[in-house]
């Protein structure tokens, strides 16, 4: 069985900075990435086709999707697209991008113009996809303090019930980072399964794996497999033929040019041709289905029963970063079947029996090394502390405010906003690209900034300033009022730092 996994992830990019690095993201890869790719799922959906692949959405992604800040801004960005096209010099380019953008801005007007949700929910409803959760903020768990690891996780999986109607049952762990004993948190949450990189199962992903003493299966990526289509250094997106990435038409910003050649400077790149880079997808596709044929065939006989092959990657790849992407997934969705391979969704591999003995999982991310050095390493050692402090500050607080009174308390909305900051400092997300060195200074500013409001309202409440400790919050919550039904009173407080239970 094959199965394919889609991890769909943006860190809070609403009104925190537009260009280059900021809300330009999130639209770029809307456009590029989530309105195809729906698209294209519904379409098969309404085929009948069932069980096409497992979709992460992680909750503070979901929350752009549906908030209407994010909503008008996408608007706007699919009518600026359309007019840059009206401006670009050549002429076919100009048509070229004046139909995808018109195309988009009718698909989004039709369908997206009340957000994400009523999108989404209808391919999880017919069973078109699995919905994979996940905490909220997208924090780097095993790092965390697990009060709070288990506050995110529990309100991340009850945040996609709110939107889709359902609580998913299987997550992709954020950067896939696992420490032991994360399997008894995940299976008090009602997690069965959770996905880490190949190397975190010694490279035998041919089956999912339990997890120590747990029923919660670990379902490990198939590095040959994924890397065929993209790796650290080589993958389809780098084929002479697809639509270059990092070259532009300076005066619009639209980009004219192929790939053309890896060591081929960008003014001398030749121009996109859409004829040629369909050829390229079709012998893709035709390399990609031989490899899984292949590799489902030897893994089966090396373990002497069925296997799996589960190809997991960024949602964004497909559209953002390789342009043709949506095209060549819609291709490899019809062709695997077609050439008798039987496709699935995590779920159904868990289900259907593709699990395997025991494991003793240990230390893990798909990061650098495999180990966690991209969260917590000395690049990074900065944000590690400032993380300790604001995770400290904000449950001492919260602590605090409850002044040791059993009873149920009433929704304390300072609380609440403490937390939306405290996680959105903590995004892994910073660390990574601090440790990448990509928008590093964006990056620091984003915790920084979040860490100051925290600061600022706990200090005004454990003060004895109540109202303006209230006022405070409030004023925050306007740029970072995502998660509205986040609960602070479901953080628990009274359990010191330490082991899971």
């Amino acid at each position: 069985m094959f199965a394919l996994v889609l991890h769909s992830h943006l860190p809070w990019l609403a009104n925190h900075g537009r260009w280059p690095v900021g809300e330009e993201w999130l639209y770029q890869s809307w456009a590029d990435s989530y309105l195809p790719l729906t698209d294209m799922l519904t379409s098969l959906a309404e085929e009948g086709r069932t069980n096409l692949l497992s979709l992460g959405i992680t909750p503070v992604l979901a929350a752009q999707l549906d908030d209407p800040h994010c909503l008008s801004g996408m608007h706007h960005w699919l009518a600026n697209w359309q007019l840059r096209a009206h401006e670009a010099a050549d002429r076919e380019l100009s048509i070229r991008e004046h139909r995808s953008a018109a195309a988009a801005l009718e698909l989004f007007e039709k369908r997206w113009r009340h957000g994400g949700s009523p999108v989404l929910r209808p391919l999880v409803d017919s069973g078109a996809v699995e919905l994979l959760g996940g905490p909220l903020a997208h924090p780097f768990q095993p790092l965390l303090d697990p009060r709070l690891r288990e506050f995110s996780l529990s309100q991340g999986l009850s945040d996609a019930h709110l939107r889709w109607g359902t609580r998913p049952r299987g997550i992709w762990a954020p950067e896939c980072a696992y420490d032991p004993g994360m399997e008894i948190g995940y299976a008090d949450a009602g997690i069965t399964h959770f996905m880490v990189d190949g190397p975190a199962l010694r490279g035998d992903t041919s089956l999912g794996r339990t997890v120590r003493d747990s029923d919660v299966v670990a379902f490990g990526r198939d590095l040959d497999v994924s890397y065929r289509v993209w790796s650290p250094k080589s993958g389809y997106p780098g084929h002479a033929a697809y639509r270059d990435f990092h070259t532009y038409d300076h005066a619009t910003g639209l980009k004219d040019k192929r790939v053309t050649g890896r060591t081929v400077d960008s003014a001398d790149k030749a121009p996109y041709d859409p004829a040629a880079a369909s050829a390229a997808i079709d012998k893709h596709v035709a390399d990609f289905v031989a490899t899984v044929r292949s590799r489902l065939r030897s893994e089966s006989a090396r373990i002497g029963r069925p296997a799996l092959v589960v190809a997991a990657f960024d949602t964004e790849l497909f559209g953002h970063w390789w342009f043709e992407g949506p095209v060549w997934l819609e291709r490899v969705l019809r062709a695997l079947p077609e050439a008798g391979i039987d496709v699935g969704t995590l779920e159904n591999a868990r289900s259907r029996g593709y699990v395997g003995s025991p494991v003793e999982l240990e230390k893990s991310s798909w990061g650098s090394g495999k180990d966690w050095r991209v969260w917590n390493g000395d690049a990074v050692s900065d944000l590690v502390a400032l993380n300790a402090e604001v995770v400290t500050t904000a449950i001492d607080t919260v602590h605090a405010s409850r002044n040791g009174n059993p009873e149920p308390e009433l929704r304390n909305r300072v609380n609440d906003q403490i937390l939306r900051e405290t996680l959105n400092s903590i995004a892994s997300d910073w660390a990574f690209m601090v440790s990448k060195d990509s928008a590093a200074g964006y990056a620091r500013q984003r915790a920084h900034v979040h860490a100051h409001a925290l600061r600022e309202i706990a200090d005004a409440a454990t003060g004895g300033r109540a109202e303006l400790a209230t006022e405070l919050a409030d004023r925050w919550n306007r740029a970072d009022g995502l998660f509205p039904s986040l609960d602070a009173r479901r953080l628990r407080t009274d359990r010191p730092f330490g082991g899971e239970r």
